[in-house]
């Protein structure tokens, strides 16, 4: 599948060497870069991975989105309102999955991103047969996307890490 950015899109990613993992510019030059990858008894599409992940919304998540949403507000950031919980049958370059955009997307590789004023995220699920990674990169735009990535950044490493564990459960099964 070959990708091609509508027209109204600022698409700006890298595609890490000898990979399929895509960040939002070098890795050096970001604010934020954390990428975590595990073995599954099975190969399984991006999307896929995505729908197992979100079917059950950890609980601490719904609770950290409802006050990150109550903070952010106050400096002019859009309301994320967090994770559905509905699966996606297939997904299109300009389709959302719950408040991020798809921006690319192929058999092996899926491309997420939420761009606001205080920064950008770009989250790429990726797969190398039965190996899966998801890898976060992000680009600070002020002081607030600063203060913003304090908390996040130490939450995030933990979360993505039990998202991946209990994806790997539920494939063993």
């Amino acid at each position: 599948m070959s990708y091609a950015a509508p027209p109204h899109y600022n698409v700006v990613m890298i595609c890490l060497a000898d990979s399929n993992v895509r960040v939002l510019e070098a890795v050096e030059t970001l604010d934020y870069f954390d990428s975590q990858t595990v073995q599954l008894a099975r190969h399984i599409a991006p999307l896929d991975a995505w729908n197992l992940i979100m079917e059950d919304p950890q609980s601490m998540l719904r609770l950290a989105f409802r006050v990150r949403d109550m903070v952010s507000s106050l400096f002019g950031v859009k309301s994320i309102g967090g994770f559905s919980g509905n699966p996606a049958k297939a997904v299109t370059v300009g389709d959302h999955l719950d408040f991020f955009l798809v921006e690319y997307v192929d058999s092996d590789t899926l491309v997420l991103t939420e761009r606001d004023r205080h920064l950008d995220v770009m989250t790429c699920i990726s797969t190398d047969g039965p190996s899966i990674s998801i890898t976060s990169s992000v680009r600070v735009h002020n002081r607030f996307g600063q203060a913003y990535m304090i908390p996040v950044g130490i939450a995030h490493k933990s979360i993505v890490r039990n998202m991946l564990n209990q994806l790997r459960r539920k494939l063993s099964d």
